[in-house]
């Protein structure tokens, strides 16, 4: 028998604010509670996510909305009106045919689902826009997180749109752009000694003590995560309404990669795609890989490390969703796998060179991943694949400044330029 968790704090919440959304459950031992601003199990202090009750859904229904995560509000978190909220209406990016990458990597069709699109360039607004909407729902009025950069980014720059107070904490370490892109929505941006661990710690902290804080990636994080179901959903939408025989995805929290994987089993459940078996593959850095070690020893408990990689936005060494990962790779029979720095920095200029596309250090990864992937046999060549690049490379300029520039520098006379071009040959 499922059981059910008590809660003090009433939400106050107007009706239907969070939409086909009806309760939470642990993802633990299965306890189920009211939907508020809780992320832990009373009963085991387990993690909680999203419940539904979905009524019928057609593709048309979902076609006629914005071009934006908001098309999918019925399957999100979020009132039937979002769309007229003031965010930052992320979502519906490009999904990229790669025939270069797919040559180049041997494989016969391959997709790249570029989220560099985004408004702040990477997929965290759309996990900071559902955050911010149960803020809202949930009268707390300072949007703040713990952040290795694009969450900053998000969170910043969507308080500013929707006027309200933002604070984000970030490693002192992290990349100048990263700092800048933060910094110049007017947002209280903390510098922490330590690694993304110790800021992460710093915030629970935090979050627990004050009132009205709305910790985008700790008590409102059951309604953040489902933000990355949007990437499940616009893939398949993308594709003509189904799903792709094998998915290749970057690995921070091991959120993204869970609820990618809650959105395929969603639009199967609710009949508006095909069931198919799909499998997921999980990519991080060798110098932050906990999850890829687990993977690799039998594992299903994830070791904490301390990370040491220029993927800063991966680098999370105690990762929430470790456990939850693992579940999904080894039930879709996929695989988790990292490569090394140099590796990535070789995938960043890889993917601009074949398809015109600037990833961030957690594309380089990705892509690095799924090279590594189709050497080692473990990817099927033939299955159709879709790579999720999650960031822009303008995020990560340090990581490739010393490996690109002018081929030459000349002055400005015709004869200069033929004969570099000549000795070009």
């Amino acid at each position: 028998m499922t059981a059910v968790f008590s809660a003090e704090l009433a939400t106050g919440c107007r009706a239907g604010a969070f939409g086909n959304a009806t309760h939470l459950v642990c993802r633990a031992c299965g306890a189920r509670g009211p939907l508020g601003p809780f992320y832990a199990c009373l009963e085991c202090f387990g993690p909680l996510e999203v419940g539904y009750d979905f009524p019928t859904i057609s593709r048309a229904q979902l076609e006629a909305g914005p071009k934006s995560i908001w098309r999918y509000a019925p399957l999100l978190p979020v009132p039937a009106d979002i769309a007229t909220f003031r965010s930052t209406d992320p979502g519906f990016t490009r999904l990229v045919e790669a025939r270069r990458l797919a040559d180049d990597l041997g494989l016969r069709q391959l997709w790249v689902k570029d989220d560099s699109g985004n408004p702040t360039h990477s997929f965290k607004d759309r996990v900071v826009a559902v955050a911010l909407s149960a803020a809202r729902e949930l009268g707390l009025q300072v949007l703040a997180c713990p952040s290795t950069g694009n969450l900053a980014n998000a969170v910043a720059a969507a308080a500013a749109r929707a006027g309200i107070r933002s604070v984000v904490f970030v490693p002192e370490n992290l990349e100048h752009q990263k700092i800048i892109a933060s910094a110049i929505y007017d947002t209280t941006l903390v510098a922490v000694h330590g690694s993304y661990d110790d800021v992460n710690k710093l915030a629970s902290e935090i979050a627990a003590e004050e009132e009205g804080w709305a910790f985008v990636n700790v008590n409102v994080r059951p309604y953040y995560a489902e933000g990355s179901k949007t990437l499940a959903f616009e893939i398949a939408e993308q594709l003509g309404w189904r799903l792709p025989d094998q998915v290749v995805i970057p690995i921070a929290s091991g959120s993204q990669l869970t609820k990618i994987d809650k959105g395929f089993t969603e639009l199967i459940d609710l009949g508006l795609v095909e069931p198919k078996p799909y499998r997921i593959f999980g990519a991080q850095a060798t110098g932050c890989s906990p999850v890829a070690q687990a993977y690799r020893s039998g594992h299903d408990v994830v070791q904490p490390v301390k990370p040491d990689t220029i993927a800063k936005s991966l680098a999370i060494g105690n990762p929430a969703d470790g456990p939850y990962v693992l579940d999904v790779v080894r039930r879709t029979g996929g695989a988790i796998v990292d490569v090394d720095d140099e590796t990535v920095i070789e995938n960043i200029q890889r993917l601009a060179r074949t398809e015109g596309i600037f990833a961030e250090t957690a594309g380089g990864v990705t892509v690095g991943v799924t090279a590594k992937l189709v050497a080692d046999g473990l990817l099927d060549p033939a299955a159709e694949t879709v790579v999720i690049n999650s960031g822009d490379g303008l995020k990560t300029l340090d990581a490739v400044a010393d490996r690109v520039g002018p081929k030459t520098t000349i002055p400005p006379r015709y004869e200069a330029f033929t004969e570099f071009w000549k000795a070009r040959g």
